[in-house]
């Protein structure tokens, strides 16, 4: 998992843009995702909530096996859900590219980014932000992907949380430190000055819900997002 075709997993300068269907009208999925690839979208992110691990409850491997005749796009799925590992089988089968789980919700880490990746998919880990950022940045050398929640998890909408940057920045040393080719995404209250702000901290991959799919211009507000980080 350390390259794709093109090199590098997690090429420096590189930024991908993630929209999370979350904000996304249901009633016209397949017209939303069409748009937002059109624009330039890297990645859509699915959030599967449980109603338990967070208050929400929102789809499982039916709505991804769904997504995946929609779109060619990676489909990067957080599981947002107590014992992930029990599904992990069922998101693979239904076409996630990359799976992200919470530490709080396995006992090991890193024995969870090994299962993932074993079943050919990219293995992703994060925290809430309550959690001590340390316990994200020892598993850095041992995924893909390196999610910085910037809101609670469990509900879109929310605003960015102030602490946010210094956290982003304290997993960016860690992947610099160890040369590792991880992403390191952020997911809540991503908007084009929130985005810029986590940029600066060492962001690379940005997951945008309500700021491009509440927008009355999807395409619009994901280019928005785009140029914002451009300039920076």
């Amino acid at each position: 998992m350390a390259a794709d075709a093109k090199g590098a997993w997690a090429r420096p300068g590189l930024r991908r843009i993630c929209p999370s269907i979350l904000s996304a009208d249901f009633a016209k999925l397949e017209e939303e995702i069409e748009r937002v690839e059109r624009a330039g979208a890297d990645f859509l992110h699915v959030d599967i909530m449980d109603g338990q691990f967070v208050p929400n409850i929102t789809f499982g491997p039916i709505l991804v096996d769904a997504m995946r005749r929609m779109t060619r796009l990676p489909l990067d799925v957080h599981l947002m859900i107590l014992e992930p590992l029990r599904f992990l089988d069922a998101f693979a089968k239904a076409g996630a590219d990359h799976l992200i789980v919470h530490t709080e919700t396995v006992t090991d880490a890193r024995e969870a980014a090994r299962a993932i990746r074993a079943r050919g998919l990219r293995a992703g880990v994060t925290v809430k932000p309550g959690t001590p950022i340390e316990r994200l940045v020892e598993v850095v050398p041992h995924v893909d992907l390196a999610l910085v929640m910037t809101v609670e998890p469990g509900k879109g909408g929310q605003a960015f949380l102030e602490g946010s940057p210094e956290r982003i920045a304290r997993v960016r040393a860690a992947i610099d430190e160890g040369g590792c080719d991880c992403l390191l995404e952020v997911d809540g209250g991503i908007a084009p000055d929130t985005a810029v702000t986590a940029a600066r901290a060492g962001a690379d991959t940005f997951v945008a819900g309500h700021s491009i799919f509440r927008d009355p211009d999807p395409p619009a507000a994901l280019r928005r997002l785009r140029e914002a980080l451009d300039r920076e």
